[in-house]
């Protein structure tokens, strides 16, 4: 059944996709938004297996938007070209049933299986049970690539849902019951101990592929207990027969061993001699210590009646001296009192000096004014003859006015001049900024020209050394000559260099522009041919392209999102921006923002745009050629790297000429300012001049009044003078009352002086007495203290005597118990240990107080420590006969002894464990083979009959290469499609890829009546089939999958040949895709299905 042509599917994303089923029973639902997506179908009432699907759901999942499929028990035909999604189904069933994504092929994330565009998809499941069908949702959020799975609308776990496919005997990883299309090819590829594993677990008994592994793992464990009771058994008999060679060797070792014991024997009694004389040394020390102790007792009970004496005349001592020292704080207040009193009186004879001296200046005061007003009458005298010959000065007054008007004319100038020269330095203070402005864009714009020509030198090294080139030889060009584009371009925002980057090729980027072929040649050939530096160089259009409008106004494209053409983004002198829209119509491709990219499709539809750019990418639009539909590219865009440095050269040349400007003007500011200094200096000149003469005539004029004013100055001094007189009789008269007032209060103060030293004379006759008493108690104290001394003296050497002795004693103790512990340590026993009685002989007593008993074999060994040496030296010399033994061998001897009764035990064991194992392998293998062999060949029984219909042979064997290593057990599939040839093992090389497709099919339609699998999904698997080979194959699986009492079957194929058998079992479904698909919620199979009876009942009558 066609579906109708439409544009491609690039183009129309929101194309919807449908499934029809062929029983008009079972219409699909179309696009609609189902408010429960997870509710179920009512429970279908055909013969549905344990497990099988009853409806598949989808939503936004790979090309669907929303979709369910209602398949039926038995087969199940998916039809549909390629590309209309087809395999999606078959991913679904992957999907829904906990299924990896890696394993269908095409993607190993779960998030890539939603629909491009959307952010959460969904998968839904319901499987056929007859206690309630189960229904398993998968929801898959595409930002955080997670999966949440849902039973019966109930979340659950991953790990739930997949113990439930598996209670259902579901394996979407078995190739044996699930073959997707992308592992077609490895089904062929599997290797026989892969199949044999794969066909176990798809119609073998539970138990079957359990034993296999049980025996595997048996196997292995016999294999090393083999190989350990084999390496066991060798190393024994080594160790037996090197325990043999040494046995002479050990008994001479034994001999000398007897000599060394008693040697040892004779260095453990030494320590107890040792200790006994060291003992008997301690116990004298003790006695001496102990006399010692008691003189020392009797000499400190001596010593106690002088020290209580010390302590009562201390005691006295501290009374006398606390009362000596109330004493000193009482003559310290008297003396402070009378310190009070001198410092009153000498402040009241101060006081009287200061009134002396008060009138003393009082009466030179007044000497002093009667001497000023004699000498103020005779300065009046001298001015009053100085008046009288004074001149008379009338004839003054016209030359002091004619001056006074050239002054003020001369002022007048010379405020304008300096007006002038204000202004003219606040014009060149405004100038001098300016220029400091402009130099400061000119240095930025340096810099950032810099940044850009730096990045041209790393990156294109030969382009920058031409540049330097150019800008030495300009002259030598007739006509303009552009440094390289990526230089001269200016972006206006720096955002958008990215476009401009990716649109231009970097080729053209680097290259020079030039207005004249002419000018090209020199260039190229001076510094191609003779530097040898690779650079691109191209040519200007000679009509300018520069301001061509585009052919469609940007505010028709602003409803897309399009804010601007890429010529707008930037700016480039007149030759490079016509090169630019020539060769790259920059004045025709617009620029959109993020909102474009979510209206491409409208944007390509009505547009016809060739070339566009959105916020992060480019797409080129093409025509086909044959089929008018228009074809869509796009590609993410590159970061910036040249053009984000923003360098406007016209304005940095605006800068330079302003700059220039501002140095003139600067220069005639100067000027100006000069000549108005030297036109003021002359004028400050002449104002001096002037006043210099208005000075003099003005003093001529007003000395006969300065005159007359002096003197009546003076006579107002004298006035004022005579009025301010003093009374000095009056004067005297009050200093003298005063005088003697503070005469009184002083002869006051000196009585209370004079009782007071008295008291304070008294005190210190007190302090004296004090102070004797304690001399003569401290003088007592001192003659205890020197025979107490005498005393301490006799003690201290004593004391030293008993602490010399008891270190002595403590020494010898130490000693005497570093040799008790010595002992114990030789004859090995603990510091608490009691020594047996059968060993026991003398009872030293320990320094301690206890008592201890050296082993009884001393009794017979010498009691001295002579004859103890002797004995020593001679069983030494008959030990030291025995030479060449080695202490080692006798260890490793003993050693092995033991190793050989552990080993001899071990080895028992493993034998034991070995006969074990062997058994428990008989039992599983007897279990796993028989049933495995009767499974093989009921599958070869099948197998072969399928390719004797096809007039081709086929068999499946159990292969093994030993009977015991259940780990290489496989199943071999032998196929021959051509009577000359031999039977060949199924292999991915040696057959074709249709004869492996068509042994693939065949061996799974053997496992169909044997399958205990719900169903099976096999997807695309006839395209490497010729006709013939395909027309049988598809008539086996028709007779083989719509058996009763057989599994679900799922057959996916993108064609079928013509005249085909059909069941009325089996179920097609269609698969339809186009952009002229009825909306989902208005399609109606059966008002399709009138409408095609009505058509058909009209046909005849026309």
């Amino acid at each position: 059944m066609a579906t109708p042509t439409g544009k491609a599917a690039t183009l129309n994303p929101q194309a919807s996709k449908r499934v029809l089923p062929r029983d008009a029973s079972s219409e699909v639902p179309g696009k609609r938004k189902n408010p429960n997506p997870t509710s179920t179908l009512p429970r279908p009432s055909g013969p549905f297996v344990e497990g099988s699907i009853v409806r598949i759901a989808m939503e936004n999942f790979l090309t669907y938007d929303i979709c369910e499929v209602s398949p039926g028990p038995h087969l199940n035909m998916i039809i549909g070209a390629n590309g209309t999604g087809k395999s999606s189904i078959v991913c679904a069933i992957c999907l829904g049933l906990a299924g990896k994504p890696a394993f269908m092929g095409r993607a190993d994330k779960v998030g890539f299986f939603v629909k491009r565009g959307c952010s959460k998809g969904l998968v839904e499941i319901e499987l056929f049970r007859t206690s309630g069908n189960l229904v398993i949702t998968r929801e898959i959020d595409v930002i955080k690539n997670q999966s949440f799975w849902f039973i019966n609308k109930k979340p659950v776990t991953q790990k739930i849902v997949e113990e439930q496919v598996a209670a259902l005997n579901i394996q979407v990883g078995n190739l044996c019951q699930f073959l997707p299309q992308d592992k077609v090819g490895e089904f062929a590829k599997l290797s026989k101990i892969e199949l044999l594993e794969a066909t176990e677990k798809s119609i073998g008994p539970p138990e079957m592929h359990r034993y296999h592994c049980e025996l595997k793992n048996f196997r292995e464990k016999e294999k090393q207990l083999e190989t350990s009771c084999k390496e066991k058994t060798e190393y024994l008999e080594k160790m037996v027969q090197r325990n043999e060679r040494y046995k002479q060797d050990v008994e001479r070792f034994y001999e000398r061993k007897r000599h060394l014991d008693l040697i040892e024997m004779l260095e453990a009694k030494r320590p107890w001699v040792e200790y006994e004389n060291v003992r008997q040394e301690y116990e004298g020390v003790k006695l001496v210590r102990d006399r010692v102790k008691e003189e020392v007792r009797k000499l400190k009970e001596g010593q106690i009646p002088m020290t209580r004496r010390i302590e009562e005349i201390e005691r006295q001592r501290r009374t006398l001296e606390t009362r000596i020292k109330e004493k000193a704080t009482e003559i310290k207040e008297a003396s402070q009192k009378c310190k009070q009193r001198q410092d009153i009186i000498e402040r009241k004879d101060r006081h009287i000096k200061e009134l002396q001296q008060a009138l003393t200046v009082k009466q030179n005061e007044e000497h002093d004014r009667q001497k000023r007003i004699s000498n103020t009458r005779r300065m009046i005298e001298d001015l009053q003859n100085e008046l009288r010959t004074a001149e008379n000065c009338e004839n003054l007054q016209p030359q002091i006015d004619a001056i006074t008007n050239d002054l003020r004319r001369v002022q007048e100038e010379k405020g304008l001049c300096e007006g002038e020269i204000i202004d003219k330095q606040r014009e060149k203070e405004m100038l001098e900024k300016q220029k400091r402005s402009v130099s400061d864009h000119i240095i930025r714009f340096d810099n950032l020209m810099n940044q850009k020509e730096d990045k041209l030198r790393q990156r294109y090294r030969d382009t920058y050394d031409a540049v330097l080139w150019l800008r030495n030889n300009r002259d030598r060009f007739k006509q303009r000559v552009c440094e390289p584009i990526m230089l001269t371009i200016n972006m206006k925002d720096n955002k958008n260099a990215k476009y401009v980057e990716n649109h231009i090729s970097s080729n053209d980027l680097r290259a020079f522009v030039f207005e004249s072929q002419e000018d090209m040649e020199v260039f190229l050939k001076e510094v191609r041919d003779n530097k040898k530096l690779r650079v691109n160089a191209v040519i200007a259009p000679k009509i300018s392209y520069a301001d061509k409008a585009p052919s469609r106004s940007l505010n028709e494209l602003k409803q897309y999102g399009f804010f601007s053409y890429l010529r707008e983004l930037f700016d480039a002198p007149d030759p490079v921006m016509s090169y630019l829209c020539c060769q790259y119509h920059i004045h025709e491709v617009p620029v959109g923002t993020e909102r474009t990219r979510e209206k491409i499709e409208r944007v390509i539809q009505e547009t016809r745009l060739k070339q566009i750019y959105t916020a992060e990418e480019k797409y080129v639009l093409k025509t086909s050629f044959y089929s008018n539909k228009v074809i869509s590219s796009n590609t993410s865009l590159k970061v910036a790297q040249f053009l984000t440095v923003t360098v406007d050269l016209e304005q940095r040349r605006h800068l330079e000429e302003q700059l220039k400007e501002i140095n003139r003007k600067l220069e005639a500011v100067e000027s100006g300012l000069v000549a108005l200094r030297d036109t003021n200096k002359h004028l400050e000149l002449k104002d001096n001049e002037l006043r210099l003469k208005k000075k003099e005539l003005l003093e001529r004029k007003t000395k006969k009044r300065q005159l007359e004013q002096k003197i009546s100055s003076k006579l107002g001094s004298i006035r004022l003078m005579e009025q301010d007189t003093c009374n000095l009789e009056e004067e005297e008269r009050k200093a003298s009352t005063k005088i003697k007032e503070i005469n009184v209060q002083k002869a006051k103060l000196v009585t209370e002086l004079t009782g007071l030293v008295k008291i304070c004379t008294s005190l210190h006759i007190q302090k004296v007495n004090l102070i004797l008493q304690n001399t003569t108690v401290i003088s007592e104290k001192n003659k205890l203290e020197a025979d107490y001394m005498a005393s301490s003296s006799q003690l201290r050497v004593t004391e030293q005597q008993f602490i010399e002795l008891d270190d002595n004693r403590q020494r010898l103790l130490q000693k005497c118990k570093e040799l008790m512990r010595r002992a114990r340590q030789v004859c090995n026993l603990s510091a608490d240990q009691a020594v047996p009685q059968e060993f026991q002989t003398q009872v030293p007593t320990i320094p301690n107080g206890h008592s201890f008993t050296p082993p009884m074999a001393f009794q017979d060994l010498p009691n001295t420590l002579d004859e103890i040496d002797a004995l020593l030296t001679e069983e030494r010399s008959r030990a030291s006969c025995f030479t060449g033994l080695n202490p080692t061998v006798v260890e490793e001897y003993t050693k092995r002894e033991i190793e050989i009764q552990q080993l001899t035990e071990e080895l028992k064991g493993k034998r034991v464990e070995l006969d074990e194992y062997r058994e428990n392998i008989s039992q599983v293998k007897e279990r796993w083979l028989n049933p495995l062999k009767e499974l093989v060949e009921k599958i070869n029984e099948k197998f072969s009959n399928f390719f004797s219909s096809m007039q081709c042979a086929g068999e499946v064997d159990l292969h093994t290469e030993n009977e015991e290593d259940y780990d290489k057990y496989g199943i071999r599939i032998r196929v021959k499609f051509r009577s000359s040839t031999q039977l060949h093992e199924l292999t991915p090389h040696h057959q074709s890829g249709g004869e492996r497709s068509v042994s693939t099919m065949l061996y799974l339609m053997a496992l169909q009546e044997l399958n205990r699998c719900p169903f099976r999904v096999v997807d695309e698997i006839n395209q490497g089939m010729d006709p013939i080979n395909e027309r049988r194959v598809f008539e086996m699986v028709v007779n083989t999958a719509c058996k009763e009492n057989t599994s679900q079957y799922f057959f996916i194929t993108p064609k079928l040949l013509q005249n085909l058998p059909y069941s009325e079992k089996m179920t097609v479904l269609f698969v339809y895709n186009g952009p002229h698909m009825l909306e989902p919620n208005r399609w109606n199979l059966k008002a399709f299905q009138r409408r095609r009876r009505r058509i058909t009942f009209t046909q005849p009558s026309q």
